[in-house]
C-alpha cells in the first residue's frame, strides 16, 4: 500500500521545480494511499489538492491548509465528513463515491463560509429520503450540490421542512449504522477465515529425498526413500502444476463471489490484485534466463573483437601523424554520459549503454596520449590513438678498459692550464677578397702622346692624327 512521502510529493511537483514548500497544486491520485498525512506540514500554500481514487479512510491532517480552495477526495473509503474547519478558503469539496452514511456530519462544513460546491453523489447518504433538502437547509452558503444549482425556492422549502427532514435523516442514519456494524463483523470473520485457508494452503518444504513436511521436525526415513529420491524432480513439477491450477481456480472463485460495496471489500479486492501481481513478478523472474557474461579477454590474456551494440565503425591508419583513428557510428541523439571509452596498448573498448564494443588494434598505441571526441553533426565517436614510436638502437664501439690510475691522470689533465692558440694575421684561413685579382693581370692603359701607333703593313693609307684622342 502507498504512503505519502516527501519523495512522492517531489516527483509530482515537477511543475514547481520539485520545490514543495511553495507548492500551490498537488495531484496524488491513484497512488493506493491509505492515510492522509504530512501534507499540512510540507505544503501549507496548497490551493488545489487531488486525492481521488485512493484508499483514504479518514479526512485528517489538512486543517492547517488555510489557503486550500479545492479538495478532491472522490473514490475513497471515507465514512464521515470531519476535520475541515481549518480550511478557511475551501470553495469546492468533492466526495463522490465514498462510504459516507452519517449525513449529519455535513454540519461540520458550516464553518467553511466560502464553500460554494459540494459533491456527495454515490454515497449511501445520497439514497436517504430528504437528503438534498437536509443538505441545502444545513449549508446555506452552498450554491451547487452534486452539480445542480440550488434555487432560492428550493432553499426556502428546505428551511420550512427542516425539522421533519432532520428527524427522518436521523432514523435512516441509525438503521445504516446497524447494517454497517454487521458488515464490519462479517468482513472481519471472512478475513480470519481467509488467513486460516492461506496457512493451510502454504506449500510444504521438501527434504533432500523429495518428501514434504509442514513442520520443521524431521520425519523418520524408510527404506523406500531411494525411490522417492529418484522421483523427486517429477514430483516437484507435478506439485507445481497443481499449485498453479489451484491458484487459477481460487482467482476465478474470488471474482465470481458476490460481495458488498464496503471499504473492506475494496481493500480485499486491492490486496488480491496486489498478490496476483507479486506472484506474476516472481513467476516472470524465474522464467528469465540469465545471459552469460560476454567474454572480452580469454584466459590466456588474448583480447577478442566484440560488437554487441552492433554499430558501424571504421579504423584508419594515419601515417602522416603516425596514429590510428577509430570512427564509431554511435547513435546521434544518445547522451554522451552513456558512453565509456577505455584505450589499452593493444585494443580499445567502448561501452555503449552497458554493451561492449571491443576492437584489437593492428599496432601498439599510447593510451595516455589518446583522445576521444564526438562529432557535432553526425554524433559519431572519433578516437585518435598515437602509435608507439620505434626505438632505433645504434652500434656501439667496444668499451676501453680503464686502468687503475686513469681517473687520476684525467683529473691532472683537467687541472693543467689551457694553452690558447695565436693566429698569425699574415696567414688567413679564409680567402682574401682583395687578392682575388692577380697582380700581374694586364691593365688597360691609355695611349699617350708620346706613344706612337705603328701602322701595320696592311693599312698603307693610315695617317696618324695627333689631335684625335686615342681609343681605349
Amino acid at each position: 500500500m502507498g504512503r505519502i512521502t516527501e519523495d512522492l510529493i517531489r516527483r509530482n511537483a515537477e511543475h514547481n521545480d520539485c520545490v514543495i514548500f511553495s507548492l500551490e497544486e498537488l495531484s496524488l491520485h491513484q497512488q493506493e494511499i491509505e492515510k492522509l498525512e504530512h501534507i499540512d506540514k510540507w505544503c501549507r500554500d496548497l490551493k488545489i489538492l487531488y486525492l481521488q481514487n485512493n484508499l483514504i479512510g479518514k479526512i485528517e491532517n489538512v486543517s492547517k491548509l488555510k489557503k486550500l480552495e479545492y479538495l478532491n477526495l472522490a473514490l475513497n473509503n471515507i465514512e464521515k465528513i470531519e476535520n475541515l474547519e481549518g480550511c478557511e478558503w475551501l470553495a469546492k469539496l468533492d466526495l463522490t463515491v465514498n462510504f459516507i452514511g452519517e449525513l449529519s456530519s455535513v454540519k461540520t462544513l458550516q464553518y467553511n463560509v466560502h464553500l460554494k460546491e459540494l459533491f456527495l453523489m454515490g454515497n449511501p447518504c445520497a439514497d436517504f429520503d430528504g437528503y438534498r433538502l437536509f443538505v441545502v437547509a444545513t449549508l446555506q452558503q452552498l450554491k451547487w450540490l452534486d452539480g445542480k444549482e440550488i434555487e432560492r425556492s428550493e432553499r426556502i422549502q428546505a428551511l420550512q421542512n427542516y425539522p421533519v427532514v432532520e428527524q427522518q435523516i436521523r432514523e435512516q442514519e441509525k438503521a445504516y449504522c446497524l447494517r454497517r456494524a454487521k458488515d464490519k463483523e462479517e468482513a472481519r470473520r471472512k478475513l480470519e477465515e481467509q488467513r486460516e485457508n492461506e496457512d493451510r494452503k502454504k506449500p510444504s518444504h521438501p527434504d533432500f529425498f523429495g518428501h514434504r513436511y509442514k513442520d520443521s521436525h524431521t520425519a523418520p526415513r524408510s527404506s523406500s526413500e531411494s525411490v522417492g529420491h529418484v522421483q523427486a524432480p517429477e514430483i516437484q513439477e507435478e506439485e507445481h502444476n497443481k499449485e498453479k491450477l489451484n491458484e487459477s481456480e481460487d482467482d476465478l472463485e474470488f471474482w465470481n463471489k458476490p460481495s458488498l460495496f464496503t471499504p473492506e471489500s475494496r481493500l480485499e479486492t486491492l490486496r488480491h490484485v496486489e498478490k496476483q501481481r507479486k506472484d506474476q513478478e516472481k513467476l516472470s523472474e524465474k522464467k528469465k534466463k540469465v545471459k552469460p557474461a560476454r567474454t572480452l579477454i580469454t584466459e590466456d590474456g588474448k583480447a577478442l573483437n566484440v560488437n554487441e551494440p552492433k554499430l558501424d565503425f571504421s579504423l584508419k591508419d594515419d601515417e602522416k601523424r603516425n596514429q590510428l583513428i577509430l570512427d564509431l557510428a554511435v547513435y546521434r541523439y544518445m547522451d554522451t554520459s552513456l558512453i565509456e571509452v577505455d584505450v589499452q596498448p593493444t585494443y580499445v573498448r567502448v561501452m555503449v549503454k552497458g554493451k561492449p564494443f571491443q576492437l584489437v588494434l593492428p599496432a601498439e598505441v599510447k593510451p595516455d596520449s589518446s583522445s576521444a571526441k564526438r562529432s557535432q553533426t553526425t554524433g559519431h565517436l572519433v578516437i585518435c590513438m598515437p602509435k608507439v614510436e620505434e626505438v632505433i638502437i645504434g652500434r656501439t664501439s667496444k668499451p676501453v678498459k680503464a686502468t687503475a690510475d686513469s681517473p687520476r691522470e684525467q683529473s691532472k689533465e683537467r687541472s693543467k692550464p689551457v694553452e690558447k692558440l695565436e693566429v698569425d694575421p699574415s696567414k688567413h684561413s679564409y680567402p682574401d677578397v682583395t687578392t682575388i685579382v692577380q697582380e700581374g693581370r694586364h691593365r688597360p692603359r691609355r695611349l699617350g702622346s708620346g706613344h706612337k701607333v705603328v701602322p701595320s703593313e696592311e693599312e698603307a693609307d693610315f695617317e696618324d692624327n695627333p689631335e684625335v684622342p686615342p681609343l681605349i
